[in-house]
C-alpha cells in the first residue's frame, strides 16, 4: 500500500484575494460532504464580515464553515493561534466523516500549520522593551553586528522583523535562523494533502479586486467600519490594519472623499493581491498545482475540482 494514500486527506485551496477560493471551496464541500476551514487572517474576526469578504450567510448555510468570524477584533490572532485552532477543526471534521478543506490566502498561516513553528523561547521582557525602543536605524546597525545573516536578508526600514531578530539573539544567545531550522508541530507529514493554488491572469484578478473593494466600501461596509472604530481599539491590532479598514475609516470620518477613498482602497487591495500572488507563485512546493484559468471561464470550475475531488 502507498503510505501516503493511507494518511487522512486534507484539501487546500489557496491564492490571492478575489481569485475565487471561497466559491471553489464551497463547490468542493458540496460535492464531497466536506467542511470549509478558513485560512485567511482577516476573516477570523467577527468584526469584519463585509470588509474581509467572508462567505455570506447563504453560502455558510450550504456547507459547514469553520474558523470564520470566531475571534473578537481585540484578540489578535497569531499564526500559531490559528494553526492550533485549525488542527482542532480538522480533527473534528475527520471525526464527523467530513473532508477538511482549507481555504484562504494567508501564506504564513498555512506554512505554520503544515511545516510547524520555530520553538523560540520566551523573550526577556526587559530585552524586548530595550530593543523596541531603539530607532530602526540603530536596531539595524546592531543587528548587522550581532546577526549579519539576518541583516543581509532584511530591508533597513523593516522595523518589525529587525526588532524580532535582534531580540531573539540577545535573549536566547542564538540566531533566529537557528530556531527557524528547528520547526515543530507541523502536520504536513501526517496528511495526504490535495493542494491547488489559484493564480489567474493578473488583469482579471485586479479587475475583481476593484469590484470587491467597491462593494466593501458600500453602506454595509461603512457601517461595519464605523462600528469597529467606535470600539477605540489599538490601531496596531491586525483587525485595524486589515485591507480596507484604514481607507473606509478615512471615508466615514470625513478625512477622504468617496472618490479618494475608493482609489486608495483599490490600490491597497491590488497591492495586497500582488504580494500574495508573488508568494503563492514562488514559495509553496513546485509540485503543488498552479491553476491559472479564471474560475468564471467555461468548464474552469469543473477542471479545478478535478484536482481536488
Amino acid at each position: 500500500m502507498n503510505m501516503k494514500s493511507s494518511l487522512p486527506r486534507l484539501a487546500l485551496i489557496a491564492g490571492p484575494t478575489a481569485s475565487g477560493k471561497s466559491a471553489l471551496a464551497l463547490a468542493l464541500a458540496e460535492r464531497t460532504g466536506g467542511v470549509v476551514i478558513n485560512a485567511d487572517s482577516a476573516q477570523v474576526y467577527r468584526d469584519l464580515r463585509i470588509v474581509s469578504a467572508r462567505p455570506s450567510p447563504g453560502d455558510e448555510a450550504r456547507a459547514p464553515h469553520r474558523l470564520y468570524g470566531y475571534r473578537d477584533g481585540a484578540d489578535a490572532c497569531s499564526a500559531a493561534d490559528w494553526a492550533k485552532d485549525a488542527k482542532g477543526a480538522i480533527a473534528t471534521a475527520r471525526a464527523e466523516g467530513q473532508l477538511p478543506i482549507l481555504a484562504g490566502g494567508t501564506g504564513l498561516y498555512l506554512r505554520t500549520l503544515l511545516d510547524g513553528i520555530a520553538p523560540v523561547p520566551d523573550i526577556d521582557p526587559d530585552i524586548r522593551a530595550a530593543v523596541r525602543a531603539l530607532p530602526v536605524a540603530a536596531a539595524y546597525a546592531a543587528l548587522s553586528t550581532e546577526d549579519p545573516e539576518a541583516a543581509a536578508r532584511l530591508k533597513p526600514a523593516d522595523t518589525t522583523r529587525i526588532a524580532r531578530s535582534l531580540e531573539v539573539v540577545r535573549s536566547t544567545g542564538r540566531l533566529l535562523s537557528h530556531w527557524q531550522q528547528q520547526k515543530e508541530g507541523g502536520i504536513g507529514a501526517e496528511v495526504a494533502l490535495s493542494p491547488l493554488l489559484l493564480l489567474p491572469p493578473r488583469d482579471w484578478l485586479y479587475a475583481r479586486c476593484d469590484m470587491r473593494f467597491d462593494a466593501m466600501a458600500g453602506p454595509e461596509g461603512q457601517t461595519e467600519v464605523r462600528t469597529l472604530l467606535a470600539r477605540n481599539l489599538d490601531l496596531a491590532l491586525p483587525v485595524m490594519r486589515a485591507i480596507g479598514v484604514p481607507e473606509i475609516g478615512a471615508l466615514v470620518e470625513g478625512r477622504l472623499s468617496p472618490e479618494d477613498a475608493i482609489a486608495a482602497g483599490r490600490t491597497a487591495t491590488r497591492q495586497y493581491a500582488k504580494r500574495q500572488y508573488t508568494w503563492f507563485a514562488n514559495q509553496p512546493p513546485v509540485d503543488w498545482p498552479r491553476f491559472q484559468t479564471p474560475l468564471n471561464a467555461p468548464d474552469a470550475m469543473e477542471n479545478a475540482l478535478s484536482f481536488l475531488a
